[in-house]
């Protein structure tokens, strides 16, 4: 369906004429893109809620504008002038006559002056009133209304200009290593583990940096890293008649450089400290007048748990709540925001086990650098239990402006062992050809003997997975089944489809590549083996050229610098993801070709070098 001229609308199909329940909403702007609105859509038409959709120019035709009845295009590409432009989003919403605006995740989901400005426009924020947004949204604030409620903190410091000597004293009374974050925000950015006095300066300094250029505020606080905690958090639900559940937990403990790879639910905790934290999280809820769906996060040491954060909003990992509750939060959501009161009246028992893989067009074999392309064909299979929600369909391009998020993969089984059978048989069996996808680090996650008994932390990829997808090591155990050699590709050329009795089947062809690899075939080129992929090839060696496409957000070296191999020169951004350009070798600095700020294309130079002197 073609897309639409910048503020004119198209038409995808009519609004259903029963919905499942009756509702106050009749017309609902979706403000975001991707996975999430394309979800939000599909509910809206459920629920027989006509949706209109926002796109930019690099989003023009993209899944959630043809879901939606009516699209509209925001002009531009970056984030700051289309999904994050609160003002024409709301302009927008009063011209096409919505009820209601639901922020998604990510974007406005948690920008407090923007839930303003619609419940002043008069229309409905799908979300929490605007001064809990405020409240929770500012993290040292958050810690405050927290230790208020009675939910127990980790000892930190706090201020609008926190110092490298306060750092350091903090540590030095505290311990280290300690952990600088950003106090607004999330995602991941702006944080920085600080292991020694000596790195508190120059860790500080990085972290203000990061979150002045993805907040557009560097205050930070400090905290003492929990080594070897685990990340549960509580999912909570409010609505306007003083009724707020949570309803499980879901343990996020595998995460790369503070971003999340998989969650499942439930945790492996002990009943009665998963309690404790559900009642901490709903009094928490309850002081600051909370409405619709959020997430209480926790850091769990042995017994003892500690308030993280707040998110107010829906969560990415929200599926895997769903799946063990039998819920749809995004329509409970929908319908809270409409005036009805929650849909059940109290917490809920968990059913089974449910894990999820975010999907991402990353390179894991290249420090997961973002992989922005049109997908040409994707393949997930569908079985018991398989669910994967997604942004994107074949022949779809992946846009380098947002993030790199291409569906989540779900899987849902009446026990834990039997949801990881079903989650590692539907990663070995998915293809997507066009971008390199986090396929290969999701399947090594779920087929590691620590992940399937269940200990892992939050340092435990980073610790353990990291140099699996760096040093060319094979990514299935020996004698197990593994993975195709591409799995981020096509079916392989050596294989046929073949339809016998309705059922489709892969025939091997000549030549067939085996299946298992032999105990100790680990040598590169052996069967089922996967290497680590090339980085793109520079144009003499003394150019250092950029991997990918992305924006310069710092240069850490001058002309004349002596440099060490692997030491950090610059860092690229794209798709939200940070990647740092290492020195290949020892050497010195002869030319510096970019600035902070630059936007670049895969294959510029950023560097010329010259032999150590």
């Amino acid at each position: 369906m073609p897309a639409a001229a910048e503020g004119s609308v198209q038409t995808a199909r009519g609004v259903a004429d029963m919905s499942l329940d009756r509702n106050a909403l009749t017309k609902v702007l979706i403000a975001n893109r991707g996975e999430i609105a394309a979800r939000i859509a599909r509910t809206c038409a459920e629920l027989g809620i006509a949706s209109v959709a926002v796109f930019s120019d690099a989003d023009e035709g993209a899944l959630h504008a043809r879901l939606a009845d009516t699209a509209v295009r925001l002009k531009g590409n970056g984030p700051a002038e289309t999904y994050l432009n609160a003002e024409e989003i709301v302009r927008i919403s009063r011209e096409t006559g919505v009820d209601a605006v639901h922020p998604g995740y990510g974007f406005l989901s948690e920008s407090s002056s923007f839930a303003a400005l619609v419940a002043a426009s008069g229309m409905t924020f799908i979300g929490p009133p605007s001064a809990a947004i405020e409240a929770m949204g500012d993290k040292t604030s958050a810690r405050a209304i927290a230790e208020a409620s009675g939910v127990p903190v980790v000892p930190a410091i706090t201020g609008t200009d926190l110092s490298a000597a306060e750092l350091r004293e903090f540590g030095r009374e505290n311990g280290w290593p300690v952990v600088v974050k950003a106090a607004h925000g999330g995602g991941g950015r702006g944080i920085r583990v600080v292991t020694a006095p000596a790195d508190a300066g120059a860790s500080l300094d990085s972290a203000k940096a990061e979150s002045l250029a993805a907040f557009g505020d560097g205050t930070v606080y400090a905290e003492r890293y929990l080594s070897g905690a685990r990340h549960i958090e509580i999912q909570i639900f409010a609505d306007t008649h003083g009724n707020a559940i949570w309803l499980g937990d879901r343990d996020c403990s595998v995460q790369r450089r503070h971003q999340k790879l998989v969650e499942e639910s439930p945790a492996d905790i002990d009943p009665a400290l998963r309690s404790r934290m559900g009642e901490s999280a709903v009094r928490l809820a309850l002081h600051v007048g909370y409405v619709g769906a959020g997430t209480v996060e926790f850091l769990v040491e042995d017994d003892a748990y500690y308030f993280l954060e707040m998110n107010t909003r829906i969560q990415v990992e929200h599926p895997v709540t769903e799946a063990v509750h039998g819920i749809d939060l995004i329509r409970e959501q929908l319908l809270v925001a409409g005036g009805a009161p929650l849909s059940v009246a109290d917490s809920l028992t968990a059913r089974g086990h449910a894990i999820e893989c975010r999907i991402n067009a990353e390179d894991p074999f290249r420090e997961f650098v973002p992989t922005p392309a049109q997908i040409q064909s994707i393949e997930i299979p569908w079985g018991p239990g398989i669910r994967f929600d997604s942004g994107y369909e074949a022949g779809d391009a992946i846009p380098p402006f947002y993030d790199s998020l291409l569906g989540k993969l779900i899987a849902w089984g009446p026990t834990r062992e039997i949801a990881l059978h079903r989650l590692t048989g539907a990663l070995a069996a998915s293809r997507v050809a066009g971008p390199a996808t986090t396929l290969p680090a999701a399947l090594a996650i779920a087929q590691h003997p620590d992940f399937i008994r269940g200990r892992v932390s939050t340092d435990w990829f980073g610790q353990t997975m990291a140099s699996t997808l760096t040093d060319g090591s094979d990514l299935a155990e020996p004698g197990q089944a593994a993975a195709p050699a591409t799995p981020s590709s096509a079916p392989r050329p050596e294989e046929r489809p073949a339809f016998v009795g309705g059922r489709q089947y892969r025939v091997p062809g000549r030549g067939a590549a085996r299946r298992a690899v032999p105990a100790g075939a680990r040598a590169a080129g052996a069967p089922g083996v996967r290497t680590r992929s090339p980085l793109p090839a520079t144009a003499s060696p003394a150019e250092l050229r950029s991997p990918m496409q992305g924006s310069v957000t710092s240069v850490r070296v001058k002309p004349g610098d002596q440099i060490s191999s692997g030491q950090v020169l610059a860092t690229l951004e794209a798709m939200k993801m940070e990647y740092p350009v290492r020195a290949p070798s020892e050497g010195r600095i002869e030319v510096v070709a970019v600035s902070v700020g630059d936007v670049i294309t895969a294959g510029s130079m950023l560097f010329r070098l010259a032999a150590s002197s």
